[in-house]
């Protein structure tokens, strides 16, 4: 099976600091991809170069088996990759609707959108509404409050739903649980389950070691730059993977190949 976001030999330096180091990276279709590595490991930098935040300077990016040079994260989301960062990248004083379409309003049809710029309130807020509830997050009331009154979970649900409606290809999840509380954090590891069962692939970077392995479906490790090696949750224990993360236990050579 072909992978459909693929990484082949990625270099990224900044001066004498090489982020990455001929750094190899696959996701597959359906599945979810738990991306683990300790600090200053290189994967924020790694998961940057596939979603067009940073450009390599050397190797190649391949979607759908296609090469692709991303210019931008605009350039990666109009490709079908949408990224939920740790930091959300939400307006606050703004509502859910305006969130769900930032950067990407829909105008009214006909003369009053094309000459007079009048958004499709309506068409948006029907379109943010139906989306959340098919992700189960109709617990939100008003698709018109705004943001800044939504629990930190329920934002984080939002993002994710974002994501989901308009990430067609891959969907990248930057450190989704980092901030939420048990409770909310199951019901966004629920939703991340959610999304995966209509068919998107996920990128899960997190430095949460039990939801990584309940979740993913295989687990990259990133150590010094690269991908040292990729784990399948069964067959390893989260405590080989602190060991494969942190140098102090090499993987076996075949694993190496994974």
């Amino acid at each position: 099976m072909e992978p459909i976001l693929k990484g082949r030999n990625l270099v990224k330096r900044y001066g004498k600091v090489t982020a990455l180091d001929h750094c190899d990276f696959d996701l597959y279709p359906g599945e979810i991809l738990g991306v683990i590595g300790d600090n200053g490991a290189g994967k924020s930098t790694l998961i940057k170069a596939v979603s067009g935040a940073v450009t390599p300077d050397a190797g190649e990016v391949f979607l759908d088996g296609k090469k692709v040079k991303f210019a931008s994260p605009l350039d990666a989301r109009g490709a079908g990759i949408e990224t939920v960062y740790q930091t959300l990248a939400m307006s606050p004083a703004l509502s859910i609707a305006d969130n769900m379409f930032m950067g990407r309003e829909l105008r009214k049809p006909g003369v009053m959108g094309k000459w007079f710029r009048k958004l499709d309130r309506p068409a948006m807020e029907k379109f943010a509404r139906d989306k959340l509830s098919e992700l189960g997050l109709m617990t939100i009331q008003n698709i018109n409050q705004a943001v800044e009154t939504l629990s930190g979970g329920q934002r984080q649900g939002v993002a994710v739903a974002r994501a989901a409606a308009f990430g067609s290809k891959v969907i990248i999840l930057d450190e989704p649980t980092a901030a939420l509380g048990v409770k909310e954090s199951r019901r966004v590891l629920e939703l991340i389950l959610d999304v995966k069962s209509r068919g998107i692939p996920i990128i899960l970077i997190s430095h949460n070691m039990p939801h990584v392995f309940e979740v993913a479906d295989r687990i990259h490790i990133h150590r010094l730059g690269k991908r040292l090696c990729v784990i399948k949750p069964g067959d390893y224990s989260m405590s080989d993977a602190v060991a494969f993360m942190t140098g102090a236990k090499e993987p076996d050579p075949e694993m190496l190949a994974a």
